[in-house]
């Protein structure tokens, strides 16, 4: 079992930046490929960025991309989602999710096995 705490959310004007971090317990962090994902009011959750085990690779959605980065520090258990240039559009929950399949699709919500509660991010214009 995992448990996955997200924080670091809160409310910023367009413009600023926020790091989130997501930090892990459970298992061993760097066995599972991580991801972050965020749901607005009214719409379906969605994928922003993905890392693999190692932090080798790198995966974001294309509104993310170029203001987002995502990293992990395995030896803190922990993943972060810096974001930057932030928009009244990136208003949203926020999840972390873990994976431990050794067939992983980033962006595929369903495979993630393990979930976060979420951190609210709000961005004013």
């Amino acid at each position: 079992q995992v448990q996955l705490v997200e924080s670091g959310g809160g409310l910023v004007q367009a413009g600023g930046s926020l790091r989130l971090s997501c930090a892990a317990s459970g298992r061993t962090f760097s066995s599972y490929h991580m991801g972050w994902f965020r749901q607005a009011p009214g719409k379906e959750r969605e994928f922003v960025a993905a890392i693999s085990r190692s932090g080798s690779n790198k995966y974001y959605t294309d509104s993310a991309k170029g203001r987002f980065t995502i990293s992990r520090d395995n030896a803190k258990n922990t993943v972060y989602l810096q974001m930057n240039s932030l928009k009244p559009e990136d208003t949203a929950v926020y999840y972390c999710a873990a994976e431990v399949s050794n067939t992983w699709t980033p962006a595929r919500q369903v495979q993630y096995d393990y979930w976060g509660q979420g951190t609210q991010v709000t961005v004013s214009s």
